[in-house]
């Protein structure tokens, strides 16, 4: 045999994860690693996998590559064997405006394929979601089917494996889940609800998702991989309830749209409107294993709902959430072709604005503190979530909030990331880490709704005796609806960024954890 057409053991196969920030990239990435792969992480943004407990892990290597860039993807590629798809831009906006997720992601797995097809890569393993192509699928369900035909493109064999709910802890459609069975004893619920699904644990997923290397049957395949048991969606919001110990009762109202029903998710769960819309428009399809051929292939003693919720109940009440969650990926999806090296400068100048002469507003103050840099710094990165951003404006927090949840933003239900520590890349509240330096400063980037690019930014400066904390808050003069905006609720920041910076170095500073 030809030495360059030997398959390669374990140790010396080289496996590339585009989607390595992702909820399930997060967990398959360990599972490559305990195999004995080497593992190349791709990500837009490396920094976001430096809280991750593999990242100091010899057989890891994290790249730097965006799936709209062909570029990076033909430096990130040279040299790997498998590659494993895990990006989609659900949460990228609607599929049926111009740009929504459904071309986005067609875009970026033909950028894909074809980068693997010049690299040599020998396979390709997506993750894609059930349902049956006969049927009348949902924009979200009909996209995954699509992109796994579009990575397969360029003449690279693809293994892509179909899957319904995945239930963990992180998890966007166990979080949705578990939000309401413990929120809601009563719902009236639309007729989605009586929808069969067949879900499948987290840890079946990587199993499979790493066993297909393995198993040559699998390579050009579609398979359908779940647990086998199969409920109605309104089941497993009842089983999660039993877990809880909580009641749950409901009723269907035939009347209620996906539309409506994705907005009243939105209120009432973590999960952003973003995406719920797209999940809850998946839900009218019926999404059950038909074909069965990977359970006889790599036959598997699978976790039923039932356990997998009280797995993933188990690491919740144990704040066990280090590992990845939906969150940690940016609201904003995989970006579409038309943002991709857009330049802020030009494009301010060319937008009606007040004050012309302005490319941002600002508010900045200063604090003084005996507390020492690395005190100050501690205090700074337990802001938000329980902790707060003052007690006295709290509840002024708590309404703008409630007005970007209404308004279909993420409020600030997100909370802080467990631990006292915050990563770039984390989701705080309605914020998102952008730059973090240890002792010197904190930057968040707002994902909230509002006209134009938002920061709060906190730098720490060293002085005689203790450190001065220098606040600043921006707002981007994108356009006429900035300067408004700003005029608005330019009286509240007086109070509110001044007992921000209070809170953080007040000398009975308390946190809540």
């Amino acid at each position: 045999m030809d030495e360059a057409a030997a398959p390669r053991d374990e140790s010396t196969q080289v496996v590339l994860v585009a989607g390595a920030t992702g909820y399930v990239g997060g967990r398959l990435i360990p599972e490559l690693l305990e195999s004995g792969r080497r593992v190349r992480a791709l990500a837009r943004t490396p920094a976001k996998l430096a809280s991750r407990a593999f990242r100091d892990d010899a057989g890891l290597e994290v790249v730097q590559g965006d799936v709209f860039d062909p570029a990076s993807l033909e430096r990130a590629l040279v040299g790997v064997d498998a590659a494993y798809y895990l990006v989609h831009s659900m949460g990228g906006g609607h599929p049926n405006k111009s740009g929504g997720f459904a071309t986005a992601d067609i875009t970026a797995a033909r950028n894909f394929g074809a980068a693997c097809a010049a690299a040599g890569v020998q396979r390709i393993i997506y993750l894609s979601g059930l349902g049956r192509d006969t049927d009348d699928l949902s924009m979200h369900l009909r996209s995954r089917h699509d992109t796994g035909e579009a990575l397969a493109e360029a003449g690279v064999p693809v293994t892509e494996l179909r899957a319904a709910v995945i239930v963990g802890s992180g998890s966007a459609s166990f979080d949705m889940i578990h939000d309401l069975a413990r929120r809601l004893p009563a719902m009236l619920t639309p007729r989605w609800v009586d929808s069969q699904c067949e879900p499948i644990a987290i840890r079946d997923v990587t199993w499979y998702l790493v066993g297909v290397l393995d198993e040559p049957r699998t390579i050009g395949e579609v398979l359908e991989i779940g647990s086998g048991d199969v409920h109605r969606y309104v089941d497993l919001i009842r089983i999660c309830a039993e877990e809880l110990g909580l009641p749950f009762r409901n009723v269907t109202v035939p009347l209620i749209s996906p539309r409506l029903s994705s907005y009243w998710l939105h209120l009432v769960t973590s999960v952003d409107m973003d995406v719920a819309r797209p999940l809850v428009e998946g839900l009218r399809n019926d999404v059950v294993c038909d074909d069965l051929r990977i359970r006889e292939w790599m036959p598997r003693e699978l976790s039923s709902y039932r356990l997998s919720v009280r797995r993933a109940l188990d690491k919740i009440a144990a704040a066990d959430l280090r590992e990845s969650r939906w969150a940690d990926a940016q609201r904003q999806g995989i970006r579409p072709p038309s943002s991709v090296g857009r330049e802020p400068g030009p494009r301010l100048r060319t937008r009606v604005r007040f004050w012309p002469q302005r490319e941002e507003f600002r508010d900045y103050r200063t604090f003084d503190t005996s507390l020492t840099p690395a005190e100050l710094y501690r205090r700074v990165v337990e802001i938000g979530g329980s902790n707060g951003y003052g007690r006295h404006v709290d509840p002024l927090w708590r309404l703008r909030g409630l007005f970007d949840r209404v308004t279909g933003g993420p409020g600030l239900r997100r909370g802080r990331p467990p631990g006292d520590q915050l990563h770039v890349g984390d989701a705080l509240d309605f914020w998102r880490v952008e730059r973090l330096v240890p002792e010197r400063q904190l930057r968040l980037v707002a994902e909230m709704r509002v006209p134009g690019a938002a920061r709060l930014d906190f730098r720490i400066e060293p002085r005689p005796g203790g450190s001065r904390l220098h606040q600043l808050a921006t707002l981007e003069n994108d356009s006429i609806w900035s300067g408004l905006y700003w005029g608005v609720i330019a009286p509240v920041h007086d109070p509110v960024f001044t007992q921000l910076g209070r809170h953080i170095i007040a000398e009975d500073h308390v946190t809540t954890g």
